[in-house]
């Protein structure tokens, strides 16, 4: 299974656009028939965001593809819990054919398979797909907890602010932040090196932008990072690759992921503007799943 793909409603859609290809370095992928803008990086999906535009911020979904056995056990677990899943087949670029889910706490994932790929662009300075998306929970833990049971994904870290999931060997493609709410905390983009996420920090820079937080290095999963609030109102960042992990990984505890005092990362060069960040994290809202 893979991350491929999340789907906002906001307003101004248009402009959101205009700053995640023309300043963040996102490639425009098509429109469609609704208006709905498609951006991509450099990889093989078709798309990495989808905009569309609404009279306020929400979260569509997050995507993940798959094959068909699997979106179809992890859509019997999860009506066997009582989770609200609707079929679908995907009007999106790529199409394909799934499942959308809701999870307790509100958070919509859509699972699809037969979802195709495009050529890779090469020779461009583009993100090369999401590498991770965090959710803030109202209970962390738990949420984390049925991730594994009914969607089969698996805890890698814990840390005194998150639970790191993954749905493959990458360290994390999702993460639920111990925040006391439920919305969107951010949108990962893993750029190609770090030399990558460096000329993103100074093109940001050059249009008058600064971090929130970063450049630094995360402990768990041991990728370079800097964050920013968009213009749009979400929070996202440039980061390196996760580290890829395999089946006997040690479950990190909090205790496990501590720095020396005054160090929020690894590096412990950058400030973190803590109160713009948990401002932005409260913007994107889950809508209620209709079934």
């Amino acid at each position: 299974m893979r991350l491929r793909s999340i789907e906002l409603n906001l307003s101004g859609a248009a402009q959101a656009a205009d700053f995640l290809t023309g300043t963040w370095g996102l490639a425009p992928a098509e429109t469609g028939a609704d208006g709905t803008r498609y951006l991509r990086g450099s990889g093989p999906f078709p798309y990495l965001v989808a905009l569309t535009e609404a009279d306020g911020p929400s979260i569509r979904c997050t995507t993940f593809v798959s094959d068909e056995a699997v979106v179809a056990g992890i859509a019997a677990r999860a009506r066997d819990a009582g989770w609200p899943v609707q079929d679908t087949v995907s009007a999106d670029p790529g199409g394909g054919a799934g499942i959308l889910v809701q999870l307790p706490e509100g958070e919509v994932f859509r699972f699809l398979y037969g979802a195709g790929e495009v050529a890779p662009i090469t020779g461009r300075d583009l993100p090369v797909k999401l590498t991770h998306v965090v959710m803030n929970s109202t209970d962390a833990e738990w949420t984390a907890t049925t991730a594994e049971r009914v969607l089969g994904f698996r805890v890698s870290d814990r840390t005194k602010g998150m639970v790191f999931v993954r749905c493959n060997t990458s360290h994390h493609s999702v993460a639920f932040a111990r925040a006391g709410h439920s919305s969107l905390n951010h949108v990962a983009f893993e750029m190609q090196d770090l030399d990558a996420v460096m000329r993103g920090i100074g093109r940001l820079r050059d249009s008058g932008m600064a971090p929130a937080w970063g450049p630094g290095r995360h402990g768990p999963g041991d990728n370079a990072f800097a964050y920013f609030v968009a213009p749009f109102g979400a929070v996202v960042e440039f980061s390196t690759a996760v580290e890829i992990v395999s089946d006997d990984y040690h479950v990190g505890a909090p205790d496990d992921w501590t720095w020396p005092k005054n160090r929020i990362d690894q590096w412990g060069i950058s400030d973190k503007d803590v109160a713009a960040l948990a401002a932005a994290e409260r913007n994107f809202r889950y809508r209620p799943l209709t079934v």
